[in-house]
């Protein structure tokens, strides 16, 4: 009872916050109530909290964000529905994102091909066979203009996943928004910028992790005087996952990979609660339904005590865990495909029990290749359907309280402490890293899971258990094998027909400025992008004077 009157103080504060809220962002209905008419009220908190309420709850909007980083959440605005897509050109890519706003998508997400993801030319040898594949290829500012034309840059949203070359495609996105008549400052989104998880999951890297930081901390200082409504990085633990890792690794991997980005920027001179609050995250969701949304509500309250008490960072927003999920990949089967469109509605829902900020519902072909324009559709309707029918919306943090839930995120909050004491004892994240750490946590935690698969022990539906025969075969989307001829000749094309002495002059400018440790690249990148420098020119300058990256 003790705790009583301070409850009902920040009851208070919060209501009064909220009042705020509604002024800035009004609800989206005067009043909610279930199809049997019984009013749902904005929050559901006890009357009688014990002790601890205050210190692992509280109220949505209010430190430690358990249960949410806005007072209202989808009450006033839902998550920004931002459909991953990306294949062949950049014409055909256009063509995808148009059709997905046409639909009621809300955001883009841009995916890349292997080959612009670290850094070659569709030309080069090293890109042979695998151009526009596995996401659209870009070489150059030129088909960065054909990407987004027609698509309004001070209008939507844009999150693009690229980590080696980040800052030559967000430089590519800065120009293209200016030759739109959009100032960078209006630009909104997010870049992935996220070097660290790809050498622990995902591998594609180019340059050693020092210049690797080095170019974040850069894209931090940047956009911070230049960008400041964009997300200069999504720290992701969604490639971590994918890798087999468990759903605690991937919120303590996440977090202390967060924790080295943190200490980087610091070290370069910025002030935390100038950069803080445009640090952003990136999730898997997967199967384990009620475990997904308790590592959602876990990983705010983890970040947020990280900020406050580790860094003494004095700004609210610094202390918000901002994230954007994507369902899981890597649960879905070639087998019966159409039960990933059940598996995907399920993760979807957790992430928005678990209160994301954005979302991508992956298409139920995706086992299979690139999704089609009708399953894209489908996995874009599940989000729909969960916003405007199920009622999850409707109130802030519904799964708060439940005893399950609670108990769940608590033990997940301790589980990933543990590891991410683990790694400040080896010297943190990078060093952790290049020890091999967190790799071989991941992998022995994705061996032990295909150990159970393989025994029955884990059910995976119509891959172990519920077995069918199978004659059908699902329409696939391919990609025209001609492409890869084409996309050579544009870029060759783009070659000939620049101003070659200033293509020149740039390269020689971003080679001495890379030389120097002390000097902002981004300015130097911005003016190759605009000379119609590519990709792989740019990347394979920095490449000589930071040499490549080959692993452990």
């Amino acid at each position: 009872m003790g705790k009583e009157p301070d409850f009902i103080n920040q009851k208070k504060i919060w209501e009064r916050t909220v009042q705020k809220t509604t002024q800035r962002y009004p609800e989206r209905q005067e009043s909610f109530e279930t199809s049997s008419g019984i009013p749902i009220d904005r929050l559901y908190a006890p009357e009688q909290p014990q002790e601890d309420y205050q210190a692992k709850l509280g109220f949505p909007g209010q430190y430690p964000f358990t249960r949410g980083i806005q007072p209202t959440m989808y009450r006033s605005r839902y998550w920004t529905m931002r459909q991953y897509a990306g294949f062949g050109s950049a014409r055909e890519t256009n063509q995808r994102f148009r059709y997905l706003l046409q639909q009621g998508q809300t955001g883009l997400s841009v995916a890349f091909d292997l080959p612009t993801q670290i850094g070659y030319d569709s030309d080069d040898s090293m890109a042979e066979g695998e151009v526009g594949k596995v996401g659209v290829a870009i070489d150059s500012l030129k088909d960065m203009e054909v990407l987004f034309d027609s698509i309004p840059l001070d209008q939507v949203s844009t999150s693009m996943t690229i980590n080696a070359p980040a800052s030559v495609l967000l430089c590519m996105y800065i120009a293209v928004g200016e030759k739109q008549g959009v100032d960078p400052e209006r630009l909104t989104g997010t870049i992935q910028n996220d070097i660290l998880k790809e050498y622990i999951a995902r591998g594609t890297y180019i340059f050693p992790p020092k210049p690797s930081m080095r170019l974040i901390t850069d894209i931090f200082e940047y956009c911070q005087r230049e960008m400041p409504r964009f997300n200069t990085i999504s720290i992701s633990g969604y490639h971590i996952r994918e890798a087999g890792s468990t759903a605690v690794q991937e919120v303590a991997f996440t977090l202390a990979n967060g924790v080295a980005y943190v200490d980087a920027a610091l070290a370069s001179g910025l002030d935390i609660d100038q950069f803080a609050p445009r640090l952003a995250f990136f999730f898997n969701a997967h199967n384990q339904f009620f475990e997904e949304v308790a590592k959602f509500r876990a990983a705010r309250r983890i970040w947020a005590k990280i900020m406050k008490e580790r860094y003494d960072a004095k700004e609210p927003k610094s202390w918000k865990l901002r994230f954007h999920t994507q369902t899981g990949g890597s649960t879905l089967t070639a087998q019966q495909s159409d039960n990933n469109i059940v598996r995907v509605a399920l993760q979807a829902l957790s992430a928005v029990l678990g209160g994301t900020q954005s979302l991508h519902t992956n298409s139920r072909d995706e086992a299979l290749s690139l999704p089609t324009e009708e399953s894209a559709r489908i996995a874009l309707r599940t989000q729909q359907i969960i916003a405007n029918e199920s009622g999850a919306a409707d109130t802030v943090d519904p799964l708060g309280g439940s005893y399950y839930v609670e108990s769940l995120t608590d033990e997940i909050e301790k589980r990933a402490w543990e590891y991410i004491e683990k790694i400040d004892k080896l010297g943190g994240a990078v060093q952790a890293v290049e020890a091999g750490y967190m790799q071989r946590e991941i992998h022995q935690a994705a061996y032990e899971t295909q150990k159970k698969i393989e025994s029955g022990e884990e059910i995976v539906v119509g891959l172990n258990q519920f077995i069918e025969e199978e004659d059908v075969q699902p329409d696939l989307m391919k990609v025209d094998e001609e492409l890869e001829a084409g996309q050579k000749h544009t870029v060759q094309q783009v070659r000939l027909g620049r101003n070659q002495e200033e293509a020149d002059r740039c390269l020689y400018e971003l080679a001495k400025a890379a030389a120097d440790t002390t000097t902002n690249l981004m300015p130097y990148i911005l003016q190759a992008v605009k000379a119609y420098c590519t990709v792989g020119e740019i990347c394979n300058t920095l490449r000589k004077e930071f040499g490549e990256y080959n692993g452990i």
